[in-house]
């Protein structure tokens, strides 16, 4: 548990500058033609903290994703393959469940990180300092602009986006995990 806290605090660290750039540039009219213009702009208009505006939202998000998404995968798993086999179609299954679960429960998460990195025209005229800083910040601005439902806006496309990646994470996690085992126990059997 440690070790997974660790690697999504070190992970998030380095990726949240990569995440405001990529949503920056994925805004509907968006000013920037290339990375490096987007990262120049960022960083003379807002400073290097804009790179990091979301990182608490950001791990906020990925902890609750990760426990959602292991906690189903097994839970699912025990349904599906109780005898823990080599199983490909349950794995597929399983991880493609796994992963819409934690998509679609933690989707509010996700969408006050958006409009923390994107700090959208929109969400800021209704701001009354008229910047978004901080994940409360985030979700009054969230409700006030769109109420409850706004906190789901995405929620398919997250859903059908997560499901092939954990899909074929855990297939090629249990191939390898078998191939492996298998290896494992025909050394053992040749000694």
């Amino acid at each position: 548990g440690a070790a997974g806290c660790v690697a999504t605090l070190l992970h998030d660290a380095a990726m949240n500058p990569a995440e405001v750039v990529k949503q920056r540039m994925q805004m509907y009219n968006s000013p920037y033609q290339r990375v490096t213009d987007c990262v120049r702009a960022v960083w003379h208009n807002e400073g290097a903290g804009a790179f990091y505006r979301s990182y608490t939202t950001q791990l906020t998000m990925n902890i609750p994703f990760q426990a959602i998404h292991f906690m189903t995968y097994e839970f699912l798993q025990e349904q599906l393959n109780p005898h823990r086999q080599y199983n490909p179609g349950s794995h597929v299954v399983s991880g493609a469940c796994a992963g819409a679960v934690a998509a679609a429960a933690t989707t509010p998460l996700d969408v006050c990180k958006t409009l923390l990195n994107t700090q959208e025209s929109l969400a800021l005229s209704s701001n009354i300092s008229g910047h978004i800083t901080g994940m409360a910040n985030a979700f009054r601005t969230v409700y006030e602009v769109g109420g409850v439902t706004a906190y789901f806006r995405g929620v398919q496309a997250r859903v059908i986006y997560q499901m092939p990646s954990t899909a074929i994470a855990w297939s090629v996690y249990e191939f390898f995990k078998y191939i492996l085992t298998k290896r494992q126990e025909e050394r053992r059997a040749g000694k």
